[in-house]
């Protein structure tokens, strides 16, 4: 059963509620509500399939109660537990994660707190934070108040949360807790002491005579005058780890960091540990000599005719890309399959698929990790040649190669 908790203040003629703090245990139940609304009540009580502990998710809540008439009391409710939400259209991954909830509701009484006993039905409106996924909810349920001791007391209750937005779903809210009154006793009123009055312009506790920055609120620390800001970044020079440079707040005040010092910041730098131009993305350029031989060897690759089982004679060439790819472990290869206009444009489409796909798999079998290769087949839809005659489309039935670094 999920846990809520309120408190009581008893009046001599009037059972209106005080201000009250409480904390209680809650579970969460996804699974029963779920199978109510797919298999219906009748059968889910007929197989005693409903409020089992091992379907439930524990957690806290913390609660504020303050009465607003003998038969009504305003609750407010901030809950936590670490679970899988169920979201749907959302393939849940990973671990449980943290679910926040926050409430706001009236519980209608059927008695005052004068009894002993006070059932009660509570109807409010919610908001959730589960990961980055925010969503609103109507909480409904019933409950039962136990009165223990004057101005404090334990409170059952059972809620089904109903979605209102996307990320919410149905399920059952079970708490059950205790709570006191935090209303404070009447003081006798202090004598009235003449106090001097003090100018204080800005409103910043230091008093005019003393500020340095009368019109601007500070700190006593500078005069009364606003934590410095050097370099003008927006960071002041308390929190500013670089404060004579202008920085920006994810690096506390500094500049975004440049490590291989090619002027290509680490955040767009895609080879932050190696010197390259703006124009690479910040990585080497490829030397002409190497692309030479990957498009030399990609001229030389050639496959059973209709077929993609790759030729003997094909292997030299793929051995020597084999051999540039283990002796420069940053590049990365994309290989894509052409045709020519001969069997149609599906058959060729697939063709072309396969035919990428076997330079792809002769190179992982030769030692390249398969993460830096990626195949495509294109079909006939790139002609470099001229497919009404015998040697163009020669030269359109190809397999290119492209070397990248990033």
């Amino acid at each position: 059963m999920a846990m809520a908790c309120f408190a009581i203040s008893f009046g001599q003629q009037k059972y209106t509620k005080g201000k009250a703090l409480g904390i209680s245990l809650i579970m969460n139940d996804f699974k029963a509500a779920s199978d109510i609304r797919s298999k219906g009540l009748v059968r889910v009580l007929d197989n005693k399939d409903f409020f089992k502990t091992d379907n439930m998710k524990p957690g806290l809540a913390v609660h504020y109660l303050s009465g607003l008439s003998n038969h009504m009391d305003f609750i407010s409710t901030l809950s936590g537990s670490f679970l899988q939400y169920p979201i749907e259209g959302v393939t849940a991954g990973g671990g449980d994660k943290f679910l926040l909830d926050l409430t706001a509701a009236i519980n209608f009484k059927l008695l005052s707190d004068h009894y002993w006993v006070t059932p009660y039905v509570d109807l409010g409106v919610g908001g959730s934070r589960y990961g980055s996924k925010m969503a609103a909810f109507i909480p409904a349920g019933l409950g039962l108040q136990v009165n223990l001791i004057d101005q404090a007391f334990l409170l059952i209750n059972s809620q089904y949360r109903i979605p209102v937005t996307q990320n919410a779903s149905y399920h059952f809210y079970q708490s059950i807790g205790v709570a006191g009154a935090i209303t404070e006793k009447k003081q006798p009123a202090p004598k009235e002491v003449e106090i001097p009055v003090v100018l204080d312009r800005d409103g910043d506790g230091i008093p005019d005579a003393d500020d340095k920055c009368p019109d601007v609120p500070g700190v006593a620390k500078y005069g009364g005058c606003p934590i410095p800001d050097t370099d003008g970044d927006g960071i002041n020079d308390e929190e500013d780890k670089c404060p004579n440079v202008p920085g920006v707040a994810r690096y506390q005040g500094c500049p975004i960091p440049d490590t291989d010092g090619d002027g290509v910041n680490d955040e767009i730098d895609k080879c932050p540990n190696e010197a390259g131009p703006a124009s690479n993305f910040g990585c080497p350029v490829i030397e002409k000599v190497v692309i030479e031989k990957i498009n030399k060897a990609a001229e030389n690759i050639f496959f059973t005719s209709g077929s993609a089982k790759l030729l003997e004679k094909s292997y030299k060439s793929l051995d020597e890309v084999v051999t540039i790819l283990k002796e420069n472990p940053s590049y990365k290869v994309s290989i894509e399959g052409h045709t020519d206009i001969t069997g149609g444009e599906e058959l060729n489409q697939k063709l072309s698929e396969s035919r990428a796909a076997s330079v792809k798999e002769y190179l992982s079998k030769n030692g390249v990790d398969e993460s830096r290769i990626t195949s495509a087949g294109y079909g006939l839809s790139n002609p470099i040649a001229d497919n009404n005659t015998a040697a163009g489309r020669a030269k359109n039935r190809r397999v290119e190669m492209k070397i990248t670094n990033h």
